[in-house]
């Protein structure tokens, strides 16, 4: 979800507490001293906010891998009708993760395994959501003649089978006159002569009517005045029971005889009517006119090619009310009429789509709503009631919320506890809510965010210690963390706070964090740091809003500017210089927004953005820096680098490669041969292309560039080096690249000592590399492989300290654990991580331990949730199909 669910229990006076231009003002040295002696803990919990964690509107299962496992084993004996649904579900628990990749794939099987066109459609739509502001990735394509158009519109009339018997009306003649040939349809003053079998033959009414008991079967003439047919619609539908086929007829007419063919029964007209309409439909304004006559007539071709254009157009057709209605307020038969079988599939984006744009809106309401109706299971229904329930807590609509949140829970779905301890709280129980958290703690394997949502509940010492115990169990949490330092703060324990508030930013640089860090730093009036941190909020998100939404950050960022001296453009590229040297990423990125308001070479700037931003692994921004890039590029040549590096981040390598090559012919370039070396070598497993890409580094350094670059070339050419066993080249590289302050080259130069066999130099290189480096939680994981099996604990503990993200400290932790016959300490040192990570090779090794100590359910249930995360892993897949060959 990307809308931010702000928590509703936070005090309406705190909320309104923050006025930034009564703390700050403009004129430099009029900031209140919140340094000097006179500080007290109430006037910087003024601004100093943490809200509360808020109930998100995630399938948050207590044994994420269980739920996986099972949801893999139904996949392997479903029917190809369940197969989407199933793919959802694996995506709600992958969101409910917060692992993005995951979640796209899940999307993309379901999209792919699609048995209806109405799924197609559906899951099409989302991933197309999804890629909002990929467009540029598809118009780059084309300019390389290749089609990016996978989830564009599809042909809905040919994948939307006919359910129509083609043959004609046989019924035996009962009573009519066989005699009459013809019949004469009278419509006001004009006569329509017909074939009266023909017309017999369109439907069992027409067939009772003309053959039957009825006096019509007498009769050679027959009033069709009163039945809102015109009569070119009655001679067109002559035609076709002479055809079998409608020619060409205007929209309003098909309309016409579509209308008329639904009252009589004529399945085959009205399915021939049904697709040429179906066929017309291209803008919105015709799906909403056209909707309207498909579920009234029940025609579900044309009901299906205009829900594609709704979809087509997503977000921005809901906010046409004419649209929004149409999907609102659908009964059962509608719903069928309209997406089929993929009801809860479709209202499970609506509401997406909905909650993004605005969560307390009465549409995401109605849509959830739907949802709810749409459900068929019971993971289904307890998604559903969960998300309303999150909404209508947000819209303050307590009763209705607790409802849902309990509908929620009776259906298994231990998180909707949380739901409802708040609603507890806020209407005065905060005992019940305590309690009620400690019993779930006390009867499942708790986890991290049950510690959190308990700790709001008590004071002191316990909510410290149960914040505490919520970061052991799942340190991605957040709030803990800046509850703490807001806490430490209070008691004026300065560089303590501080030192908490960047545990969190050393691996997770979420942007409340570095909001909270702003606001420490405004505290002690360090307005160096203050602008640094609100440029680095700006860098990633250019409309943050801070202290809870109500002002904008280059709002305050104008404010503290005042306070700061004014740099050059010297001083601007010394200052990158030293930030880039020390691995200081944040600092960097401020840096560079700096630069890109004080004008410039704009085009470089935005790249050298983007590098930085995927080094701290923020792809949507690192992405949008790298359009902007090409967007300022000052000549052809080097907008055709930045083309190449867009397509070769979304995994179009070849199409990349070729935007090199097509600069390079323009004008040799650093950036050109460079790009081309990292693309070839990237996607050429051959070692007889390294000779290329050295050469290809080797242009680039001829090329002009500044020293921040050059040093990542010698990296890279070093690396090769290594490759190629040439090792005396590759330490040269090395040395050069430090002597221009490439600070990453002792890690290449470490592994080069290592190859040497001089393990205690590998050892000092990495050690300076970590006293230089501001982020250097993979210094130490690399220097744990050049140490004594001590020294190796030692620098991987700090490694999941610095950084508990990396999985790599766990998994060597657990493998010493079982080499020492320490079977389930080593299980449970991976289930620590795994509870907050849905990482293949923490699965992989821990099914390799269960199935080693004889657990085979277990073996079993890890191999099928790593196959999850990834279905094409050949040893997962190995191991999968020996332990299945096992189980009991």
């Amino acid at each position: 979800m990307r809308t931010f669910f702000p928590s509703d229990s936070c005090k309406e006076s705190q909320l309104n507490a923050i006025n930034p231009q009564s703390w700050l003002q403009v004129e430099r040295g009029k900031l209140s001293k919140f340094s000097s002696s006179h500080t007290t803990s109430s006037s910087i919990e003024s601004f100093i906010k943490v809200p509360e964690p808020p109930v998100v509107p995630f399938f948050k299962p207590i044994d994420y891998v269980e739920v996986l496992a099972q949801i893999h084993e139904e996949l392997e004996s479903c029917s190809p009708q369940e197969r989407s649904n199933l793919y959802l579900l694996q995506f709600q628990i992958f969101r409910g993760l917060g692992e993005t990749k995951l979640m796209r794939r899940s999307l993309r099987s379901a999209w792919q395994k699609a048995g209806t066109v109405h799924e197609r459609l559906v899951f099409g739509a989302w991933l197309k959501y999804e890629k909002q502001g990929e467009e540029l990735i598809a118009d780059l394509l084309a300019t390389c003649n290749r089609c990016a158009q996978e989830f564009g519109p599809i042909d809905v009339v040919s994948q939307h089978p006919s359910k129509v018997n083609g043959s004609s009306q046989e019924t035996a003649v009962m009573n009519g006159d066989q005699s009459l040939k013809n019949v004469n349809f009278r419509i006001g003053d004009e006569k329509i002569v017909c074939d009266r079998q023909k017309i017999a033959s369109l439907s069992a009414p027409f067939h009772a009517m003309l053959n039957g008991y009825f006096t019509e079967s007498l009769c050679e003439d027959i009033d069709l005045s009163e039945n809102n047919i015109s009569p070119l619609g009655m001679r067109t539908i002559g035609e076709f029971s002479m055809t079998g086929t409608l020619s060409e007829v205007p929209p309003d007419l098909l309309l016409e005889i579509l209308v008329f063919a639904n009252k009589f029964c004529c399945e085959r007209l009205k399915d021939d009517c049904d697709r040429k309409l179906a066929s017309l439909v291209c803008t919105k304004d015709d799906a909403v006119e056209l909707m309207e006559y498909a579920i009234e007539e029940n025609s579900p071709v044309l009901a299906a090619s205009c829900l594609q254009v709704f979809l087509h157009e997503l977000p921005d057709c809901l906010n046409d009310e004419q649209v929004a209605e149409i999907f609102s307020h659908a009964d059962r038969q509608q719903r069928s009429i309209i997406v089929g079988q993929a009801s809860f599939s479709l209202y499970c984006l609506l509401s997406e789509v909905a909650m993004n744009l605005d969560p307390r809106s009465d549409k995401t309401v109605c849509f959830l709503e739907q949802l709810i109706e749409s459900a068929e299971t019971d993971r289904q229904r307890l998604l559903a009631f969960h998300q309303l329930g999150c909404v209508r807590l947000l819209r303050k609509e307590y009763d209705e919320a607790e409802r849902l949140f309990e509908a929620a829970v009776s259906l298994g779905h231990v998180y909707s506890i949380a739901g409802l301890a708040r609603l507890s709280y806020i209407k005065g129980h905060k005992l019940w809510s305590y309690e009620k958290l400690s019993s779930v703690i006390s009867s499942v394997n708790p986890l991290g965010w049950m510690y959190q949502e308990r700790s709001l509940y008590c004071e002191g010492d316990k909510r410290w210690e149960d914040l505490e115990k919520a970061t052991e169990l799942d340190p991605t949490l957040t709030y803990p963390y800046m509850y703490r330092a807001a806490s430490l703060m209070m008691k004026q324990n300065v560089q303590v706070a501080l030192a908490e508030i960047n545990r969190v930013l050393g691996f997770k640089l979420a942007l409340e964090c570095l909001e909270l860090r702003f606001c420490l730093y405004l505290a002690i009036e360090d307005y160096k740091a203050a602008i640094r941190d609100v440029q680095a909020i700006l860098t990633l998100s250019p409309d943050y809003r801070m202290f809870e939404g109500r002002v904008a950050a280059s709002q305050l960022r104008t404010l503290v500017r005042e306070h700061v001296d004014n740099w050059t453009t010297a001083d601007c590229w010394m200052q990158l210089y030293d930030r880039w040297s020390s691995v200081d990423d944040i600092g960097s990125l401020s840096v560079i927004y700096q630069m890109l308001e004080s004008g410039g070479a704009k085009g470089v700037l935005y790249f050298r953005q983007s590098l930085l931003l995927l080094r701290l692994n923020c792809p949507d921004a690192a992405m949008r820096s790298l359009e902007l890039a090409r967007q300022h590029a000052s000549s052809e040549h080097e907008r055709l680098v930045y083309e190449g590096w867009i397509l070769y981040d979304t995994g179009h390598c070849e199409e990349g490669l070729r935007k090199a090559e097509e600069s390079i012919k323009i004008k040799r370039s650093f950036e050109a041969f460079f790009l081309k070396a990292y693309a070839l070598a990237d996607s050429s497993l051959d070692l007889s292309c390294s000779s290329t890409v050295i050469s290809l580094l080797e242009n680039a350094l001829k090329c002009p560039s500044d020293n921040l670059r050059k040093g990542q070339a010698l990296n890279n050419l070093g690396s090769v080096y290594v490759d190629c066993g040439k090792l005396d080249s590759a330490a040269d590289c090395y040395i050069n690249a430090l002597k221009i302050r490439h600070t990453r080259a002792h890690q290449g130069l470490a592994r080069v000592h290592f190859l040497r066999n001089d393990k205690a130099a590998a050892y000092e290189e990495m050690t300076k590399l970590i006293e230089k480096a501001k982020n250097n939680a993979s210094a130490y994981e690399k220097r744990s492989e050049y140490c004594d099996r001590d020294l190796t604990k030692a620098d991987l503990e700090m490694v999941t300290r610095l950084d508990p993200l990396r999985v790599y400290p766990y998994r060597y932790r657990a493998a010493v654990l079982m080499d020492s016959y320490k079977e389930k300490e080593a299980i449970a040192e991976l289930s620590k991580a795994i509870a907050f990570k849905a990482d293949l090779h923490l699965l992989h090794l821990r099914a390799a331990f269960h199935e080693h100590v004889g657990d085979v359910l277990g073996a079993l249930r890890d191999c099928r949730a790593a196959l999850s995360v990834d279905p094409n892993h050949q040893e997962m897949l190995e191991l999968h199909s020996r332990v299945n060959s096992h189980e009991p």
